[in-house]
């Protein structure tokens, strides 16, 4: 009787501990809802407060959510544990994505010279400066050189590109900023990960062996995004559900990462590709305008929703006690790299120029943003958290990425606009031309509303002397619109110029759509390239 009743016991035992694992998995799930609901929170509300308050105002949110991160790191208050899995695979993915996704290929295409060296030959130059000087100068061992280098040669300049777009700078430099930071950070990913096992006395360095390992790396990399961004861009062409469409971005972001890392090649590359593609081509031959429109105001809400709450965590992770204890290091570090940066863009800049003839060079002035400009954020945090706690130097490596990121974000970030204006490179004219494009599209409006009247008073659907009372109204309003355009021009002859470029950029983006339409309609296969692009150009 007694062993008939084991077996139930144990079973009691099983079903209360399983209860038990419940109880406690649900628990924790609601504590980290809690955690994010509260960061979630604070961050929002910080970027709402840069809006209301004045002077707030020439702080790029970014940067303030730093501040307020750090606040809450000197009254030792940590809203969530910063792991670099968090970064690299949550947060990681749709910033690429969104910044890509933007970037014209033809922008992209004219300055490929220029941003493929500051990406690859940039990279090389910031480790191997950074490695000469804190073995050299600092004394730190290998490990800490080698890791350090590789960790900050990674640029991130959201909030230098934020302040570009805000002040009107030209979209020329944001390309070159942009550009190069999207291929720099998988390069310096799998730079990283190449001399980690170096660092840890697993591998020996072989010259051909490293540049082998980095090929398959970014070649695999660019073969899964370009496999996934053409799958997708032709899957698009059949339906137009632009809710479904938008969700087919987000999954690919995501996925593109996760499949080209489990198949041993670089996620970063991989979703610039995919995004690179789907923005340039899949777009145009599979999207409509509407759904274009509804995609591209999706990744600027996630793009702005994701870089609150990682600047705001970053500035929280910080740990000013263990910052003491590595100052020299730290201030070797900046010096070094600043100098190894001052080194790459300078003479990368002057060998591009040299070798494209045909492109416009990239000015002095231009060089000098791009080398402040420079700043390093959370793909180098993520790259110093994921070295492992079995690497004895381990704390001094994440001090010292941790003190020269916040030099970069808090110095070089705050007085980058000061720099421009110092340079001659704000646009003067930009509040301008917003003014002008206002115009531009009120008088769009206006004439769309008069079509309609027009419409109507022929189908005799409204009173014909309510409906000519109107449209008197509606022509008089248009006539002082087109007025206060002329004279805008007239004063500000640099305005016609401009004028003609946004109908230029019109009138091509109207000749892709047409084609695209034929496409969905499956009246034909292949996308045409614009016959108006050159003779515009002309």
């Amino acid at each position: 009787m007694l062993n008939s009743a084991l077996p139930d016991f144990h079973s009691v035992l099983a079903t209360a501990a399983a209860a038990a694992e419940m109880v406690v998995e649900n628990e924790a799930i609601e504590e980290n809802l809690r955690q994010f609901l509260l960061v979630l929170s604070v961050s929002l509300g910080v970027a709402t407060l840069s809006r209301v308050v004045s002077w707030l105002r020439n702080i790029p949110y970014t940067l303030l959510l730093l501040l307020v991160g750090l606040g809450l790191a000197v009254l030792d208050v940590r809203l969530v544990n910063l792991s670099p899995e968090l970064i690299l695979f949550i947060f990681l993915p749709p910033l690429l994505f969104e910044a890509a996704w933007n970037i014209k290929w033809e922008n992209l295409k004219r300055d490929w010279v220029p941003i493929v060296l500051y990406a690859i030959i940039g990279v090389v130059i910031c480790v191997g400066g950074l490695f000469w000087g804190l073995v050299n100068v600092a004394g730190a061992s290998l490990a800490t050189a080698l890791l350090v280098g590789a960790s900050l040669s990674a640029t991130d300049p959201v909030s230098v590109v934020a302040l570009f777009r805000e002040l009107g700078v030209n979209k020329r430099l944001t390309t070159l900023m942009e550009g190069e930071s999207l291929f720099n950070d998988g390069v310096a990913v799998v730079a990283f990960n190449l001399l980690l096992g170096i660092a840890l006395g697993v591998e020996q360095f072989n010259l051909s062996v490293t540049i082998a390992q980095f090929l398959v790396f970014t070649g695999i990399g660019i073969s899964i995004g370009a496999l996934i961004g053409f799958g997708i861009s032709f899957l698009t062409q059949r339906f137009d559900l632009p809710l479904v469409e938008q969700s087919l971005t987000l999954v690919s972001a995501y996925g593109t990462y996760i499949v080209a890392e489990e198949l041993g090649g670089s996620g970063v590359i991989a979703v610039v590709t995919t995004a690179l593609i789907l923005g340039n081509f899949g777009s145009r031959i599979g999207m409509n305008p509407r759904t274009r429109l509804v995609v591209s105001e999706f990744w600027e809400f996630l793009a702005f929703f994701v870089n609150s709450i990682v600047f705001l965590l970053i500035g929280d992770q910080v740990r000013f006690s263990t910052l003491g204890n590595y100052t020299e290091s730290i201030g070797i570090a900046i010096a070094t790299m600043l100098l190894a940066r001052l080194i790459s863009v300078f003479g990368l800049s002057f060998f591009s120029n040299m070798i494209t003839p045909d492109n416009e060079d990239v000015r002095w002035q231009e060089q000098t943003v791009l080398w402040w400009g420079g700043l390093r954020g959370s793909v180098s945090v993520a790259l110093a958290l994921s070295v492992p706690a079995a690497l004895a130097e381990r704390e001094e490596i994440i001090a010292t990425v941790f003190g020269v990121m916040l030099f970069t974000l808090l110095v070089q970030g705050l007085t980058t606009k000061p720099l421009l204006e110092a340079l001659n490179l704000l646009g003067d004219d930009q509040p301008l031309r917003q003014k002008y494009m206002q115009s531009v599209a009120q008088r769009v409006a206006l004439n769309r509303v008069i079509s309609r009247l027009k419409e109507l008073m022929d189908r005799q659907e409204v009173d014909a002397e309510f409906g000519r009372y109107q449209l008197a109204l509606v022509e008089g309003q248009l006539e002082k619109l087109q007025e206060k355009m002329r004279k805008m021009r007239a004063t500000n002859p640099d305005l016609q110029a401009f004028a003609s470029e946004q109908l230029k950029e019109e009138l091509l983006a109207i000749e892709s759509d047409t084609y695209a339409e034929f496409i969905r309609a499956g009246q034909i296969k292949d996308e045409l390239a614009p016959l108006l692009q050159k003779v515009l150009a002309d």
